[in-house]
């Protein structure tokens, strides 16, 4: 039997570029203004071409492809941006909807004590003395407020991880919560799941009228959360 033919980069290049057309429609980073698709493209392209040797030719090549393409937008994104940016964006506690905006004081968290994203947190905290600046001269902004904008206290330097930071907390989490509760904990703040089908898959009901499904056991079960996090947070050492 003859071996089936081995393609070459260059003879699926319309299946490649067909595949990161499809992409473009999704991105969202307009915020960096140097920054556009034709520009991810290239630098995927390049990526694909030096590592077409991994793609199995007995397989389609579409999954392997929208699985790097994938890949590679999650690290062009890291590094050319959601390094700078607020740890509520990765943050479990926070309650924003549209990720693309994270400018201003109207995002919600359920973690402090006035709701709002805000130094009360140890890890705005630590953002807003290491990486605010530079989060600021990344984003485009109007002259018209920042005419005496100060980039002397510019730092790009920090060992801090928002990743490991939050692992921690969860590690630490898991072992103060209720083996439902740290369930609850994963569906609402990782998985990002609706309270009402949360407390739907959890078997929670409500008998108060006008009220959804297991409000109640879900608005407790967050303020437990939120209670233990504050603890582990004064008395663990999960930022440094």
């Amino acid at each position: 039997m003859k071996n089936k033919k081995q393609y070459t980069y260059e003879e699926k290049s319309d299946v490649i570029d067909q595949e990161l057309r499809k992409r473009k429609r999704k991105w969202f980073l307009t915020s960096v203004a140097w920054f556009d698709f034709e520009d991810v493209e290239q630098i995927i392209r390049c990526h694909i071409h030096k590592k077409w040797h991994l793609w199995d030719q007995k397989r389609a090549l579409e999954p392997w492809l929208n699985r790097v393409i994938s890949n590679q937008i999650k690290n062009i994104l890291r590094n050319n941006y959601f390094y700078f940016a607020k740890p509520c964006l990765s943050c479990p506690f926070n309650e924003s909807k549209n990720i693309a905006q994270f400018d201003g004081d109207s995002e919600d968290c359920s973690f402090t004590p006035s709701g709002k994203q805000c130094s009360e947190c140890p890890l705005f905290q630590k953002w807003s003395k290491s990486k605010k600046n530079a989060y600021d001269v990344k984003i485009p902004t109007t002259l018209e407020n920042h005419e005496n904008y100060d980039l002397s206290s510019l730092s790009l330097g920090s060992n801090f991880n928002i990743e490991t930071a939050i692992e921690r907390l969860e590690f630490h989490l898991k072992k103060v919560l209720s083996e439902k509760d740290f369930e609850c904990y994963k569906m609402l703040f990782i998985e990002k799941i609706e309270d009402e089908e949360v407390a739907k898959k959890l078997g929670f009901i409500s008998n108060e009228v006008g009220r959804e499904a297991g409000y109640k056991q879900i608005k407790n079960i967050k303020k437990k959360i939120k209670e233990k996090a504050i603890a582990i947070l004064k008395t663990k050492d999960i930022i440094y």
